[in-house]
């Protein structure tokens, strides 16, 4: 059913209100028979959009709400989130930052609720990888993320004045005879201090450059901490599921 504007060759064209067969509905504008413009969509699931339309697909500033209660506010490119947007997870979870093709990719910020941590730094294909910053109640961990996870030359960072260098290795996990035809399952990377220095200015290039100068603390080196795994480790799993619904819900208009 449709109610609203036609142009002369009978084509919804200008303002109007319709209900599609499948129950959804669209209050907006058209050109040539095409949703183009502002508009809102609702879904018969619960879920709907408000902003802009090219030719049927949400293209420009919009706001989607899924039916779980998370929102996505920002840009849209070919009924995709492309560009700059905040997306607010079930969980309240939240990703402020750059997008391309429905997925967190380029410079953003993830703040975790339960724990108020944050990543601040590259994302590739909605995971994190690439020179990043973790930061937690009382100390921040600075380095590269590969994969989801910290890997190579970075410091932790603490609120007391201090900080400790040293990188994060991948374990090489030995193979037994019974294993051949398996896999090994990946290893968490682990921590491996070099040394404990005053407050100093970093970047990934600057720990490159000091890795041949620094000397073994044996003490510090037996250390091993993990900041990403207690947050990162309990969200990356909702975080694809909430990415995954948001797909299938924008599939159904």
């Amino acid at each position: 059913e449709y109610e609203g504007d036609r142009n002369s060759e009978g084509q919804r064209h200008g303002f109007g209100k319709a209900l599609l067969p499948n129950g959804d509905t669209y209050e907006g504008h058209y050109e040539h028979g095409l949703r183009s413009g502002a508009g809102t969509y609702r879904f018969k699931n619960g879920a709907l959009y408000t902003g802009n339309y090219l030719q049927n697909k949400k293209h420009g500033k919009g706001v989607f709400f899924y039916p779980d209660g998370s929102k996505y506010a920002g840009d849209w490119e070919n009924d995709q989130r492309q560009g700059y947007g905040e997306y607010l997870y079930a969980n309240e979870d939240t990703y402020t930052g750059e997008w391309a093709n429905n997925k967190r990719h380029g410079q953003g910020t993830y703040v975790y609720k339960d724990t108020g941590s944050k990543y601040v730094g590259c994302w590739v294909n909605g995971i994190q990888d690439g020179p990043a910053e973790l930061i937690h109640l009382n100390y921040r961990f600075k380095g590269r993320f590969l994969n989801g996870k910290p890997l190579g030359r970075g410091k932790f960072i603490f609120d007391i004045g201090c900080e400790q260098h040293g990188e994060y290795i991948q374990p090489v996990q030995e193979k037994g005879e019974e294993d051949e035809e398996e896999p090994p399952l990946p290893l968490e990377p682990m921590w491996k201090a070099s040394e404990i220095t005053k407050l100093t200015p970093w970047s990934p290039h600057c720990e490159e450059l000091q890795a041949s100068k620094e000397t073994t603390d044996p003490e510090a080196s037996s250390e091993a901490l993990n900041p990403a795994s207690d947050a990162e480790g309990e969200s990356e799993e909702r975080r694809e599921e909430e990415v995954n619904q948001g797909q299938e819900d924008e599939g159904k208009k």
